[in-house]
C-alpha cells in the first residue's frame, strides 16, 4: 500500500498533472494486450532521468513496486502491476536525440514509436530493421525491455543486435551508463545484453543508442498461394536450405487465410489453401535474381499461384492484411491464448502438422501464422473463458503445445517475453540451476524485488 505520505513525495516530484491516483483515469493503465487486469496504485508520468532516480529512491526506501511501461502492447503480462504500486509510464520520454549519419547510430528516449524512428532515419537513406507487428504503437523501450523481433528478423535479426548503449536507472536510484557508441567494444561483461530482453526487472531504461545500417535500394514482395499448410511450409525450408535468405518469410494457415478473406475483404481462392508473404530488398539485379529463385523453389514444392506486388502500394495492403490479422482472430471466439513459440527451420512443415493434431485432439480452433523464415510460430488457442470445459481443454492444448516445441528444440518464446503467462512453463525449458543464475541477477540488481516483482521467475 503506497502511503499518502509518499503520494506527495511523488507529487512533488512530479507535479500534479504528471501522476494518476483516482481510478478511472487509471484504467488504461490496468491492461496490456493480455487483457488480464491488475490496476496499480497510482501512475506516474516522469520526464527525466533525474526524475526517475528520485521516484525509485523513493520507492526503493519504502518498498513501493515500480513497473515500467511502454505502449502497453506487450502479449505476456510484463507491464501489469500485479503486485500493486506504481506504474511508471514512459509516455513523457518520446524524443530522437540524436540521428548521426557519419557513425550510423541514432539515440533515442524510450517512449519513441519504433514506426516513427524508421520513418525519420529513412527520410536520410538509412534503416532501423527491428519491426515487431505493433510497430505503430509499440514503443523503443518497450522493444528493448522484450527483445522484439518482427518479420525482418529472419534477414536482419531482433532488437537485441541493433543496440549499443544504454542510460538506466537502477533500482536503488542511482543512474548508469552502460554499452558503446562504437562498432565495437568489450570491456567488462556485457550489460547491455543482459538488460535487452529483461523485462523491465533489473533497471529503467531512459536512453537507447541504436546501431544503423544503409537502407535497402529495392524491395520485391510476393504472395505465395499453397494448396495446404504442409507444403507451405516445407516450402520456406525448402527457400531456406537453398541458401537464400529473403527479407521475411511469413506464413499463414488456412484458418488465417479464411479470416483474410472474410473479416480482412481480401480476395483469395477458396478452399484449405495456405499463403507465404515473401520480402525481398538488395539492388535491382539482387532482388530480381532472388525473385525468380524463390518462385521457382515454391512451384516445385507444389505453390498455385505466385503473385508479385507490382508497386509500393500494393506491397503495403498486402501487410496491412497481415498485421490486421492478429485482431481479427476474435471473430472467431471472445478469446485467445497467444504464443510466440519458434522451432528449427528444418523442422517447420512437421510441426505445423503437429499442431494441427492438437486442434484435433481437444476440437479447438488453432489457427497459426507468422515469421516462419526463422521458425517463430504465433500460435492461438481460441476459446471462450465462459465455457469451463472449453477453458480446461485449452489448458491441456497448451501446455500440449510447449511440450512439443522443447521436444522439436525449439524455445517457448521467441519475442513476447514471459511475464506471467508463461511464468508457470519456464521450467520446461530452463533448468532450476540457470534459474538460480537468472533469480541471483535479480537479487544483485534489485535486491529489494521493487521493480517489476513477480514477473518472468516466482519472487526471490
Amino acid at each position: 500500500m503506497i502511503s499518502k505520505s509518499a503520494i506527495k513525495k511523488l507529487t512533488q516530484i512530479l507535479g500534479e498533472e504528471h501522476i494518476l491516483t483516482n481510478k478511472d483515469d487509471m484504467s488504461p493503465y490496468c491492461h496490456d494486450a493480455t487483457h488480464n487486469l491488475f490496476p496499480p496504485e497510482a501512475v506516474v508520468f516522469p520526464g527525466t532521468a533525474i526524475e526517475i532516480s528520485k521516484i525509485m529512491q523513493l520507492a526503493n526506501k519504502e518498498l513501493i513496486p515500480v513497473v515500467p511501461r511502454g505502449a502497453g502492447s506487450g502479449m505476456s503480462g510484463g507491464a501489469l502491476a500485479i503486485k500493486g504500486g506504481l506504474v511508471m509510464s514512459m509516455d513523457r520520454l518520446n524524443t530522437i536525440l540524436l540521428i548521426d549519419e557519419k557513425n550510423l547510430i541514432a539515440r533515442v528516449e524510450p517512449g519513441v514509436i519504433t514506426g516513427h524512428l524508421q520513418e525519420e532515419v529513412e527520410k536520410i537513406g538509412l534503416f532501423y530493421p527491428p519491426d515487431p507487428a505493433s510497430l505503430n504503437v509499440s514503443t523503443v523501450g518497450g522493444n528493448v525491455a522484450e527483445c522484439a523481433g518482427g518479420p525482418r528478423a529472419v534477414k536482419y535479426g531482433v532488437t537485441r543486435d541493433y543496440i549499443l548503449g544504454l542510460k538506466v536507472v537502477l533500482p536503488n536510484g542511482e543512474i548508469v551508463g552502460i554499452g558503446v557508441e562504437t562498432a565495437k567494444g568489450v570491456v567488462g561483461y556485457d550489460l547491455t545484453r543482459l538488460i535487452v530482453g529483461s523485462e523491465g526487472t533489473l533497471a529503467i531504461i531512459t536512453e537507447i543508442t541504436v546501431r544503423l545500417i544503409p537502407r535497402p535500394e529495392k524491395k520485391k514482395t510476393l504472395l505465395v498461394i499453397f494448396p495446404d499448410i504442409f507444403s507451405a511450409a516445407q516450402g520456406v525450408s525448402n527457400i531456406i536450405r537453398e541458401k537464400i535468405v529473403p527479407t521475411t518469410i511469413e506464413f499463414m494457415d488456412s484458418l488465417s487465410v479464411q479470416l483474410v478473406r472474410q473479416e480482412l475483404n481480401f480476395d483469395l481462392p477458396k478452399g484449405n489453401i495456405a499463403l507465404l508473404l515473401i520480402e525481398l530488398d538488395g539492388d535491382q539485379w539482387q532482388i530480381d535474381t532472388y525473385s525468380d529463385r524463390v518462385s521457382a523453389i515454391c512451384r516445385d514444392t507444389g505453390s498455385m499461384d505466385i503473385h508479385v506486388a507490382c508497386d509500393g502500394k500494393e506491397a503495403a495492403e498486402l501487410w496491412m492484411v497481415r498485421r490486421g490479422l492478429s485482431p481479427a482472430l476474435l471473430s472467431l471466439k471472445p478469446d485467445k491464448i497467444n504464443q510466440d513459440v519458434v522451432v528449427p527451420r528444418s523442422r517447420l512443415a512437421e510441426f505445423v502438422m503437429a499442431l494441427s493434431e492438437i486442434g484435433r485432439k481437444y476440437d479447438l480452433m488453432i489457427p497459426s501464422f507468422g515469421h516462419a523464415g526463422d521458425g517463430n510460430i504465433h500460435v492461438n488457442i481460441m476459446l471462450d473463458r465462459d465455457n469451463k470445459d472449453e477453458e480446461k481443454r485449452a489448458e491441456k492444448a497448451l501446455k500440449e503445445l510447449f511440450e512439443l516445441v522443447i521436444d522439436f528444440r525449439g524455445t517457448i518464446s521467441g519475442e513476447h517475453g514471459i511475464g506471467i503467462s508463461k511464468k508457470p512453463f519456464i521450467g520446461m525449458e530452463v533448468s532450476e540451476s540457470v534459474l538460480m543464475l537468472m533469480r541471483g541477477i535479480k537479487e544483485v540488481f534489485d535486491p529489494n524485488n521493487i521493480l517489476n516483482p513477480g514477473k518472468i521467475f516466482d519472487d526471490i
